[in-house]
């Protein structure tokens, strides 16, 4: 007989040490083994009845855009296999979030969604029409002169308005759909700057979403990702790539948004910096508003990039928190792994996994700098993608490799991740191409797709909501994706229904997390 703890143990070592052997450890052959690590787990939901109720002091939405189930899954094995296991056994640091949920992604005249539609229903709490950011639905999309009158805000808004410090951390533009919806009104996803926008919208009196990241909330309190070039005047040369021509600052009204930036935040202790080194020399007691732009589009694939110069994505989530955690009222922070969704764009699988790999491991390290007790963190995805793995494949088969049957109807291998549609659909002499004849573990190998495409599409299937702290059970069930924000704003008593939060005598309905034990009363006297 075994304590719980010991079983616990005893579990964890061995998920931890399965090798890539293509068969099962002979552990797994005893059901014993079996119904000793499902007693567990039962044991460990029985304790999720007792239901966090605290206040949540800390917000943080973790979106891998593009993050579908089949994604998810991939890169579960893939961490693994990293680590020389199997893979198929190991935990993601979002498998171990107790509580999952599913969120419908369609837009209001979308079935498959795109990522700016996505980003104002989980972040403004509205569903909206595609390629619109920070609008409601009765705005269209391109036309400027429906936007007044239509703009949504954001949760990233209420939290700063509440008191709160807020942050925006992305491996994408930082003016690009998903965080472009936590602080602008467009119509158009697109308008990166007053350069890719028509005359007569400009005319019009709508603004570009670079300068609404100056202008609509000028106090965020942390900024990270690309999109540079977008900040400065048109043709001046980018610090990092002087003699590139397509890096070039591309505003036509001439303003500089990062020196204005500078010139605003100068007696505020506010940093600007565009390297890896210039971020992490910081000291974060010391720093109260930082806008880091480290490439002049998005950053680069985690697999290429630069670990000299460019911060990971775990990187600057920690410098994050750190600033962000200072203030006494709590944060909320927007992470988002946005080139999962480029990868799978370009059906190169190998890049997608990675990113979500990363990703993963940046909330490992939110895990780490955070409470359970006070901070509320969901992790989610925009949308699906047309990306799935199958075939037969034995356990501890390379996520990457082929299936281990041929074809019975043209006699030819084929990997066990295959797209639906995309740039990975190729013919040769009038046939499928053989893959066996070509190397499809390379980074840039687009897996083959059923349907020619030059760039492949969403998918239109629900997708995971993973949720841990304060409150986080009301994200249970299958909801519509705007459900998303009004659930943390509850949790965080901000926003619009904050009734709960004031009990008949004044004092806080919903009690901030001092310590275990008075959560756990909390909660009993919650169920009673």
């Amino acid at each position: 007989a075994h304590s719980g703890k010991s079983i616990s143990c005893r579990c964890t070592v061995w998920i931890d040490h399965v090798t890539i052997t293509g068969k099962a450890d002979f552990r797994e052959k005893d059901p014993q083994f079996w119904n000793t690590l499902a007693q567990q787990t039962l044991k460990e939901a029985l304790m999720q009845q007792k239901l966090n109720q605290n206040v949540a002091k800390n917000l943080i939405l973790f979106l891998g855009d593009g993050m579908g189930v089949p994604t998810v899954t991939a890169a579960r094995i893939l961490k693994g296999q990293l680590k020389g296991q199997s893979g198929e056994e190991t935990q993601l640091e979002m498998d171990k979030f107790p509580f999952v949920s599913l969120a419908k992604t369609y837009n209001t005249n979308a079935q498959v969604p795109d990522s700016a539609g996505t980003a104002t229903a989980y972040l403004c709490g509205v569903k909206a029409n595609e390629g619109t950011v920070g609008v409601s639905a009765a705005a269209v999309r391109s036309q400027c002169n429906t936007t007044e009158g239509n703009e949504v805000t954001s949760i990233l808004k209420w939290a700063k308005d509440s008191g709160k410090s807020v942050g925006i951390v992305t491996t994408t533009r930082v003016n690009h759909a998903t965080p472009s919806a936590a602080y602008a009104h467009s119509v158009d996803r697109d308008w990166y700057s007053d350069g890719e926008m028509p005359p007569e919208a400009l005319q019009a009196g709508c603004k570009d979403i670079a300068r609404q990241l100056m202008e609509n909330i000028p106090n965020i309190d942390v900024i990270m990702g690309g999109g540079r070039k977008y900040m400065y005047p048109k043709n001046q040369s980018d610090v990092e790539y002087p003699n590139i021509p397509k890096h070039s600052g591309t505003r036509k009204d001439g303003r500089n948004l990062v020196e204005e930036w500078i010139a605003k935040k100068k007696d505020k202790k506010g940093h600007y910096v565009w390297n890896k080194k210039q971020v992490l020399s910081l000291n974060p007691n010391n720093v109260d508003y930082l806008l880091g732009l480290f490439e002049p589009g998005d950053l680069t694939y985690e697999l290429e990039r630069n670990s000299e110069t460019d911060p990971s994505l775990t990187e600057m989530v920690e410098v994050a928190i750190k600033i962000l955690r200072k203030n006494s009222n709590g944060f909320y922070l927007l992470v988002e792994g946005g080139r999962i969704d480029h990868g799978h764009h370009e059906g190169k699988a190998k890049q997608a996994l990675h990113e979500a790999v990363e990703m993963d491991r940046a909330i490992g390290r939110a895990h780490l700098l955070t409470s359970i007790h006070d901070t509320l963190t969901v992790v989610t995805a925009d949308h699906s993608h047309m990306f799935n793995f199958g075939g037969y494949t034995h356990r501890g088969n390379t996520i990457f490799g082929l299936a281990p049957m041929l074809s019975d109807v043209d006699q030819k291998p084929f990997t066990s991740i295959l797209y639906g549609n995309g740039p990975g659909y190729k013919l040769v002499n009038g046939a499928r191409e053989n893959v066996s004849t070509i190397d499809f573990e390379e980074n840039n190998y687009q897996a083959q797709a059923a349907v020619p495409l030059s760039m492949e599409t969403h998918g239109g299937e629900d997708v995971a909501v993973f949720a841990k702290g304060p409150l986080a059970h009301l994200l249970h069930g299958v909801h519509e994706q705007n459900y998303i924000p009004h659930v943390m704003a509850y949790a965080a008593c901000i926003g619009q229904n904050r009734e709960h939060c004031i009990a008949h005598d004044g004092t806080a309905a919903l009690k901030p997390a001092l310590s275990s034990i008075a959560a756990l009363l909390t909660v009993t006297r919650f169920l009673c």
